[in-house]
């Protein structure tokens, strides 16, 4: 799994990737814990009260590198859905501690 391809993970934390079953763990640190890639955000409010969120451009992604997985938030992700270089951890498939903080994920989604 994942042989012949280079992970990158520019989210802030560890990304661990765990198959107990097949054997498989893999621990693939972040790149830049304070520089993760981000997706511009900005809030408005429209009435007293409320507000809504614009999204604008992506930050942090480098450009496609053959060979190379990039490891960011399903926001992010969501944000450039014409890149297939790019995915984020499978957190509904997460395994999770008592506290309901994810250990690890069995893979990543495009």
């Amino acid at each position: 799994m994942y042989e012949g391809v280079k992970l990158v993970n520019l989210t802030p934390h560890p990304i661990v990737l765990s198959r107990p079953e097949e054997g498989f763990h893999l621990v693939v640190p972040s790149e830049d814990k304070d520089n993760p890639a981000r997706v511009e955000e900005t809030t408005v409010e429209v009435s007293p009260g409320y507000y809504t969120v614009k999204y604008g451009e992506v930050y942090g992604l480098p450009d496609p590198d053959e060979g190379t997985i990039y490891i960011v938030s399903a926001m992010v992700r969501s944000a450039v859905p014409h890149r297939t270089d790019v995915y984020s951890p499978a957190s509904s498939l997460a395994t999770r501690n008592e506290l309901g903080h994810i250990v690890s994920v069995p893979g990543l989604v495009r």
